[in-house]
């Protein structure tokens, strides 16, 4: 898989920190300190821009520490980022957005597309009261090395994943494959065959005792689908480039 100068860090769960040649680094859903899986070394990571998919803990609960080592724009979904700036982070550093919409990041080397996520997002308070933060979300992240990666977010398996490879023709996709609260591995193996990716990593497994899926499950099911998709694994801490 060539990934045209992207390097793509898995952080544990389904936080990436993704680099690329002349555009800045991004932090996709800060789940660092918290995260039983993310290795030391990358709970006090640097970045220039965040993208978060969904409000629920597993994805959100380290952004505000991530974010004052954020030299860049927070994206998300408006009524999270509206949320992320009544608890304090800085405005002029939220980017709320919304689905179809596309935003650049500092430069136009990177930019990212909102796309439908089928998936709830929320967030419990101290007090146990639970606030709801919009809509989940995916995202389309185009390189101007010519690299497109679909970053589907929590989700489960729906159609229209063939129209985001009609309109973006993504090379690679990150997907979650941990059953319970996302799609499983064959559900993802089908997702593969709707997107047209050459190259899947999964995401959001092996993390917590519910999250049964496998990738060695999802390898098995792209190829019973007769598909060409390289499945991509990697130990937290790991990098494909």
């Amino acid at each position: 898989m060539d990934f045209k100068g992207v390097r793509i860090t898995w952080l544990g769960h389904s936080t990436f920190l993704i680099a690329s040649p002349e555009g800045p680094t991004l932090l996709v859903d800060p789940f660092l300190a918290n995260n039983p899986k993310c290795p030391k070394s990358f709970h006090d990571v640097s970045c220039d821009a965040i993208a978060i998919t969904h409000g629920h803990a597993d994805h959100l609960a380290d952004v505000f520490s991530a974010a004052s080592r954020c030299s860049g724009p927070i994206v998300g979904i408006y009524d999270l980022t509206s949320w992320l700036g009544i608890k304090g982070i800085d405005g002029d550093k939220l980017m709320g957005m919304n689905k179809g919409g596309t935003v650049h990041l500092n430069s136009p080397a990177v930019s990212l597309t909102m796309t439908d996520a089928r998936h709830s997002s929320s967030w419990t308070e101290s007090d146990g009261s639970i606030v709801s933060l919009g809509e989940p979300a995916g995202y389309v992240v185009t390189f101007s090395t010519g690299f497109t990666l679909y970053l589907a977010g929590d989700t489960s398996l729906f159609g229209d994943m063939a129209l985001i490879r009609e309109l973006y023709e993504p090379d690679a996709a990150i997907l979650p494959i941990g059953d319970r609260f996302t799609m499983d591995p064959k559900a993802a193996a089908v997702a593969c065959r709707l997107l047209g990716v050459k190259a899947a990593i999964p995401c959001h497994y092996g993390t917590f005792p519910p999250l049964t899926g496998t990738p060695e499950r999802f390898r098995s099911h792209v190829k019973d689908l007769g598909l060409s998709t390289e499945v991509l694994v990697t130990e937290p801490g790991g990098t494909f480039s």
